[in-house]
């Protein structure tokens, strides 16, 4: 079976841009990481910040260009495509971005922010348009009446999962979510990794997971590859690396982190706790 995303010996690097080295070289945010997701599989992947975790992102998704190595999505090169293919490609990769408030245009109802990848990448448009767009909401259980409301007229918790039906719009096979809690209460944060896990479960996807939070990697993640200045410097099943780590790195991670022993190992994937949610309406 075909690879979800192929990461092979990726490397991403920036130019000087700052104070007296402005210009006068390049920077190596990403060292020739691999790795690898399968179908309906999630890859946790975990490191301090400025460890290059979200540059990987975003050069997996095209955002930002790859100085070598290669990225197949599907089995696909993402660089090599080009026209209706690269089109194509795109839709099969998206991201669920930290910050909902940030990631959301704030002059743009809710059907308005998710209709534009289906407008975009599918071509999409009247009575289709709007029953996909109704069909979404319900999926990540939003309130019909969500439709027509402004970013700032929800929650922090409503904005995310609004920001989870725009990533879910052209039916991706690949969700990036890039700490898609950590801006959230602990109780909402619970609603929303329920409903990754259960839209994951419905749907097939396949998650690249970042996070500085371990306890929730060991929780959501079956893999993990573990990011030290650009490297990955451990990676495994997910148990596997947390409870017996090889490198020193990595065993410095989990000693910050007093409750990490206190976590079940691969805790019960229950959705519970999101149906509840959306019977009380509570976001």
């Amino acid at each position: 079976m075909t690879a979800t995303l192929t990461v092979s010996d990726l490397v991403v690097e920036y130019p000087y841009s700052t104070g007296l080295f402005r210009g006068a070289g390049m920077v190596r945010a990403v060292d020739s990481i691999s790795f690898e997701i399968g179908p309906g599989r999630t890859l946790g992947l975990v490191g301090e910040s400025g460890s290059g975790k979200t540059s990987a992102a975003r050069a997996i998704l095209g955002i930002v260009p790859v100085r070598s190595g290669k990225v197949l999505l599907r089995g696909q090169e993402v660089a090599a495509a080009r026209g209706r293919a690269r089109r194509e490609l795109r839709r099969h990769a998206q991201m669920v971005f930290q910050q909902p408030t940030t990631s959301l245009d704030p002059r743009r109802t809710v059907a308005a922010s998710i209709s534009e990848p289906l407008i975009h990448l599918l071509g999409m448009r009247g009575g289709a348009l709007q029953a996909r767009v109704s069909e979404l909401l319900d999926l990540v259980g939003l309130d019909p009446d969500s439709a027509q409301r402004f970013p700032r007229q929800l929650s922090g918790g409503q904005r995310q999962r609004v920001a989870i039906a725009r990533a879910l719009a052209p039916s991706p096979s690949l969700v990036v979510c890039d700490e898609p809690t950590s801006s959230l209460d602990v109780s909402v944060q619970a609603q929303v990794i329920n409903l990754l896990v259960r839209l994951q479960s419905d749907l097939g996807l396949s998650y690249l997971f970042i996070s500085h939070d371990l306890g929730l990697v060991r929780q959501v993640a079956d893999e993990v590859a573990v990011m030290h200045r650009g490297r990955i410097v451990e990676i495994g099943p997910v148990d596997t690396v947390l409870n017996t780590p090889t490198d020193e790195y990595t065993r410095t991670l989990i000693a910050a982190v007093p409750s990490i022993d206190r976590i079940p190992e691969r805790a019960k994937r229950d959705t519970s706790g999101v149906d509840r949610a959306r019977s009380a309406g509570v976001e």
